[in-house]
This record gives structure tokens, sequence and C-alpha cells, in this order.
């Protein structure tokens, strides 16, 4: 997810004609219609394998999904899953940050492939651990994960390598920031350095309302140590996009973009949450648009990683604000987005499995593109009142049943079994997606579902899509 505030029964493959839209050249997401590529399928290589996905959100939902329809996947195990991946793959009890009981797993049960999907865990170093025991594991290791991590470190990096991005400056007093925020032009941003659960990023319009916020996150610790040190940058202006591409540390996959809505309410009202909804792709990232931001956003990138002994392989999330100068970097993540995953993955004709086993194994030079099919996603998430603050759990989810197929699929994000009842568990609950021929019907086809939904306190947002339709569809 990224979307900075605007500095801001088994579910089958949806229905849908094949696609000749597939990635351009390096890597480059371009829509365009052609031959299919010849060598992207064989990429993985050959035999059954086991794949083991850690976490429990709807990003986790999306890729278990996704890898069981390849054929190459014969057992999908998930820790510590949700009630929905439960009917894809076995749920294991284990925590996503249990990094050692996660390796002792994978070695048990002679896990082939391990897919990370929260920061957290890669915060922490999961991916040199398993590593170190010869585990095969897709993620960044712990020192490239410091690009989601500390916000400090992705600007800092930015700088050094001249990847664009809004002018900054670091504080850890918060005297000298307020001092600082007298001499500013609002609105501004102010991050936090660490994890935040993508809440981190605040807008501010006025002095007194960044020396409140100040007040709130260095002062009263309302991040905790993650706001130790906080980031104010320059607020930008634009249509904010995100591109998620696979790599291998030297070859770059970009996926199709998307955008994501991460404010609370409609109109990109209230403050941030994880994620209320995304559609893709966006067709005002033209391939024009994706050429700039191949070469100067990913290039510079993994040229800069591999320029500091780093090895990148997984996947990279560029939030990025298209400018009138061009695309600048709002935030870097180390994982898919969530829950742009949710709309980019149904999409995506590719055996997921076979790719993420190529970048492992650094031998993405066998694909010269990714295929997608024709025609939009739009995800809408459903979530608990009160979210993203304070909301209760364990109320009875209705409406289930007639919810996916014929182009839906409903993703779980916070859900679990009360004995036979499917309960909420989080503060987002689902994410339905409708899948069709454009973005209009597609989300057409996501609120009709949507509507057959219930629990008690349901919210969501009405205008997924406002940014680019006209106000009389959105």
């Amino acid at each position: 997810m990224s979307n900075e505030a605007n500095n801001k029964g088994n579910q089958k493959q949806p229905s849908g004609k094949p696609s000749g839209r597939k990635g351009g050249g390096r890597g480059n997401a371009k829509r365009s219609r052609g031959r299919r590529s010849g060598r992207g399928g064989k990429a993985g290589g050959g035999g059954q394998y086991s794949v083991l996905v850690i976490g429990s959100g709807g990003r986790e939902h999306a890729l278990v999904w996704k890898l069981q329809q390849s054929k190459k996947v014969d057992k999908i195990f998930c820790a510590p899953g949700n009630a929905g991946i439960g009917q894809h793959a076995k749920c294991i009890n284990i925590k996503a940050d249990n990094i050692k009981g996660l390796i002792d797993f994978a070695q048990r049960n002679k896990i082939n492939l391990t897919v990370v999907g929260p920061e957290k865990p890669l915060a922490q170093g999961i991916v040199d651990e398993f590593q170190r025991r010869k585990l095969r594991i897709f993620g960044p290791e712990k020192k490239a994960a410091q690009l989601e991590s500390s916000k400090i470190f992705a600007k800092q990096f930015m700088q050094k390598y001249h990847i664009p991005t809004a002018p900054f400056k670091v504080f850890e007093s918060a005297a000298e920031a307020m001092g600082f925020c007298k001499t500013l032009a609002f609105p501004a941003v102010i991050k936090v350095d660490g994890l935040a659960a993508g809440k981190g990023v605040i807008v501010v319009h006025s002095l007194e309302e960044a020396n409140k916020t100040i007040e709130e996150i260095m002062m009263n610790e309302s991040f905790g140590k993650a706001g130790s040190r906080i980031v104010i940058e320059s607020f930008v202006e634009g249509q904010e996009v995100s591109v998620m591409a696979i790599t291998d540390g030297k070859k770059i996959l970009p996926l199709l973009p998307s955008q994501d809505h991460k404010q609370a309410f409609e109109g990109d009202k209230g403050p941030n949450t994880g994620g209320m909804g995304a559609y893709c792709p966006t067709d005002f990232v033209t391939p024009e648009v994706m050429d700039e931001i191949n070469q100067f956003v990913f290039e510079p990138l993994i040229t800069g990683l591999r320029s500091e002994n780093i090895t990148y392989k997984g996947v990279i999330y560029a939030g990025l604000m298209l400018t009138s100068e061009g695309p600048k970097v709002l935030e870097f993540n180390c994982r898919f987005g969530d829950p742009e995953t949710q709309a980019v993955l149904p999409l995506l004709k590719n055996d997921l499995a076979d790719i993420m086993k190529a970048a492992v194994d650094k031998k993405l030079s066998n694909y010269d593109r990714l295929d997608w099919r024709e025609g939009a996603a739009a995800c809408v998430v459903l979530a608990s009142k009160g979210y993203p603050g304070n909301y209760k759990t364990g109320a009875p989810i209705n409406g289930l049943r007639k919810s996916w197929g014929n182009g839906n699929v409903v993703f779980h994000a916070g859900t679990r079994r009360d004995g036979k009842t499917l309960v909420t568990a989080g503060g987002r609950v689902l994410g339905v997606v409708g899948i069709n021929n454009d973005l209009q019907s597609a989300l057409d086809k996501t609120y009709e579902v949507v509507k057959q939904i219930t629990f008690d306190g349901v919210t969501y947002r009405r205008d997924i899509g406002f940014r680019v339709l006209a106000p009389s569809q959105a």
C-alpha cells in the first residue's frame, strides 16, 4: 500500500478473455499487443514444490489464492493465515515474527519456497536467517528492508543515488523540528522514521497542526520508538500511483500500476489507514511514464543497492507522485502492497510461483515480460467501525456465500472462525474484488457484492476510483 496521504468453497480464477497485454522490454509494464513470451513459463524449473506464505491479511490471501493456481505447487501452508486463507492452504499457528519457529517449520516440512507477506519479519532479518539455513525465501535481506523500515535511510539513499523525491530534513529533537516548521510553507508532510503500519505519514496544513503532530509523535510517543526520529518534507502534488516490481537484484519486472486509497473517508478525508481500496491498471500511467519510472526510479535503485553490496531478491514497491517535473518517490516498501496486490494479481496470467522462484534463483533473465489479462480489477475494503482507531471484533459476517465467482473474488483480511460462524477479527476485514472490461464496470461488480455482505459496524469507501472517474461515475 502506498498513497501517502496525497504527499501525498475454493475461489476460482475470475473469468475473462485472455489478453495480449504484456510487460515491455527490460521489465517495462507496458500494455501492448503481440505474441506471447516464449520463455516466461519455464523460468521456475521443473518438479513439484511446497510453498509457505507468511502473514495473515488480505495481501497474503491474494498471494495464496494466486500461488495455488500453479501446476507446480502441490502444497501451500500459511503462517498464521486467517479463515479465508484456510480455504486454499493449511494454516499454521506460528506468528509472522516468530522467525525461529518459521525456520524450524520450513526445514521439517521441506518447504521449497517461502514468501514473506508483511514488513515486520523482513525488518527483523527473516530472509538472512532463512538463507543461513540454505532455505529458499522470496524477499529482501535485512539491509535492503531498511528502505521501508527506516524513512530516513530511504530518503538519504534516494538523495545519494539521485532518485527523485521531495526535499526533506531529519530531526531527532522535537524542539528543533518545531523551530524548523516556522520556516515552512504549508501544507507539509511529517513522517515517522520507523514502521507504523502505513499510518506514520501526516500531512499538516498549518504551524499549529505541525507542532501538535510533532508533540504527539516525539513527546507523547504515539508511534513508540518508530517516532523517535522524524522526517519533514515538502508536499508534492500530482496523481499518485503504486508500481510494484519483482527483481532478482539485476533484472526488473514491473507489475501493472495501481492506485491506492489510503484515507478512511470519501474524498480522501480522515486519518490514514492501511488502505481502503485500490484499482488496476491506471491508464494515466502511459508507456512513456513507465519508461521514466524504470529509468529514474527502479534502475538507479537496483544499481545503488548493488553499489552498497546489498542483495535484493523479491518485490520492490514504489509509491509515486506524478508531478509536473516527472515521477517523484513518496515511499519504498519491500513487500507487496495491501490492498494493491488484491487488485493486481487477478490480472496476472503468469505462474506467480515460477516468477518468485526465478527471482530467488537469480533467473529472471529468462523472462522477457509478464502477461496480463484484458480489463481492470477494483478492490474495496470492508472495515470495522472505528478503524483505523479503536474498533470491536467478533461480529458475525453474513452474505459471503454468494459473493464470489463470475468475475468477483473476496479476500479475507481480518476474519476468524468462532465455531462454525465466520466473525470479524481485525480493522480491515474483507477485500472485495471485481474484474471486468474497464474500471467502471469492475467497480460496479465490486460494489454489487459489497452490498450483499453485512456485519455489525461495517464501513467502506463508496468512491474508489474517484480521482480518475467523472463525478457522475464515481
